[in-house]
């Protein structure tokens, strides 16, 4: 047996029977418009749909390959607004899972807010190059698909994506929040230039991203010092921090381990490469007979009782209904398996989430370089997020070095806004009173939104026309633009 057979068939059998959360994660979506309205003169917004990915320099990680010390920003609408709305994804998410939300945030303010969709450093690791040119129709799916996955259990495939040894990529156990907050303070000061209004905001993991930079320690001074609001989408600081030995023990098992959390026990990069494929598949032929579905790695529970179209068999993965538990985090109201038909496709019947808009931040229709998971996150991120604490120092602070300590010294006049669904719900709405109530921010201040009931843990991101969080933004954001225009 060659090297190369050796290797595919180890990795196959790695990934076999964990792939159900990875291709749970690709799948579906399309742009439409928002149905909010903040009441503006409705007049027409020039560069509201202007995208563009960017990268700058992020923080100088003594470590760390100066190629790898920058940090990238999707941007949405136009230079010209006063108001930038940053936002950080979640745990494996990419900068372009904002970006059909942006363009509604954008849309419903008439340019007057810019959207920053948060790419971070670990994505310079990825390598887009036949997602690029499927996006491009350049290539088939089954052509895409190959290069990424269908030489996991084929062999004659010569020519396909390579893996990063973790003894390549070491001095990634070291990027962790002191790394991102470095790298997320060079954005919101990019942001600030021209004297425009910044709120920080951020999805599940992104929502504790969010929470250490307002409370973390620049100089003496808060990062929510510069900041106008903070918007927290399903996800938020834990009140209860991890212990220092928990943390201790943490570090040495990173010490001995991969740089990359497992997701779903999945391991890295095969999250986003499932990811990027499936929902890639479910783009560029949505009503072609399903590839992953013959996929021999796909796990029985996922694949539907009769043949699919590619956009029906990623539905079926991560949609409510007949999507597995353990998949939640990926999981959106997006329909069911159309009653006839061959291939059956899929059939939205009212579901809040257009399965192409879902499928369409997952893959970053429309750009190039970029997707909307992460194939390597870093475990240290997460590691660290135990010990935010809503920024009150505690003991496994000291352990990691986290510095999120300004939790009861905020702006009294910082604008809140929570939505909780079905991951964090209740707990997202009591984290940021919380967080509130210890700098002696008013409730007043604070939009507390509860719809764990109705919205999986992506519909808030996903669902159009009607979006019950978009819809309480927009006028969080007219607030946070009044209350900014009464203290200039």
């Amino acid at each position: 047996m060659t090297p190369r057979k050796r290797q595919s068939r180890r990795v196959a059998g790695r990934v076999a029977g964990l792939v159900a959360v990875v291709v749970t994660l690709a799948l579906s979506t399309a742009v439409a418009p928002a149905g909010a309205n903040d009441g503006r003169d409705g007049r027409r917004c020039r560069d509201c749909n202007d995208v563009r990915l960017v990268w700058m320099q992020g923080y100088n990680d003594p470590a760390t390959p100066p190629q790898y010390n920058r940090v990238g920003v999707v941007k949405i609408g136009p230079d010209s607004a006063r108001n930038v709305l940053v936002l950080n994804p979640g745990t494996s998410a990419g900068g372009a899972y904002f970006v059909p939300l942006a363009k509604d945030i954008v849309r419903e303010t008439n340019g007057r807010w810019q959207v920053w969709s948060v790419e971070r450093r670990e994505n310079l690791l990825e390598d887009q190059s036949r997602l690029d040119l499927a996006k491009h129709h350049k290539i088939t799916g089954q052509q895409l698909s190959d290069y990424y996955l269908g030489w996991l259990t084929n062999p004659s495939i010569s020519t396909h994506f390579q893996l990063i040894p973790d003894s390549a990529v070491a001095f990634a156990r070291g990027w962790g929040l002191n790394v991102e907050i470095g790298d997320l303070h060079q954005v919101v000061e990019a942001a600030h230039r021209g004297h425009r209004r910044v709120v920080l905001g951020g999805h599940s993991l992104g929502g504790s991203i969010t929470t250490a930079y307002a409370t973390w320690d620049f100089n003496g001074k808060a990062g929510a010092a510069d900041l106008a609001g903070l918007v927290f989408i399903d996800g938020s600081s834990s009140n209860t921090p991890v212990t220092a030995s928990s943390a201790s023990q943490e570090l040495q098992a990173l010490k001995n381990g991969s740089p990359w959390l497992a997701f779903g026990g999945i391991a890295a990069p095969f999250l986003g490469t499932f990811s990027a494929v499936g929902s890639t598949l479910a783009v560029i032929d949505p009503n072609g007979p399903s590839i992953g579905q013959s996929f021999a790695l796909l796990p029985a529970n996922l694949k539907p009782p009769v043949p699919v179209t590619n956009e029906a068999q990623f539905g079926y993965a991560v949609s409510v209904g007949t999507s597995p538990q353990n998949l939640v985090a990926a999981q959106v109201h997006a329909g069911h398996l159309a009653a006839s038909g061959t291939p059956r496709g899929w059939v939205r019947d009212g579901a809040i989430t257009p399965i192409q808009r879902w499928a369409d931040m997952l893959s970053g229709t429309g750009l190039d370089g970029i997707d909307g998971s992460a194939w390597y996150h870093p475990m240290r991120l997460t590691i660290d997020a135990g010990a935010v604490d809503n920024g009150n120092a505690n003991p496994a602070q000291g352990v990691l070095d986290v510095n999120a300590i300004h939790g009861h010294d905020l702006n009294r006049h910082l604008l809140m806004y929570a939505f909780g669904a079905a991951l964090g719900g209740q707990r997202v709405l009591d984290s940021t009173r919380a967080l509130a109530q210890q700098s002696g921010i008013p409730d007043r201040s604070l939009v507390l939104v509860n719809r764990a009931a109705t919205y999986a843990h992506n519909d808030p991101s996903a669902a159009s026309p009607e979006n019950d969080f978009l819809e309480n933004l927009i006028p969080f954001l007219a607030r946070v633009t009044a209350h900014g225009q009464e203290g200039d």
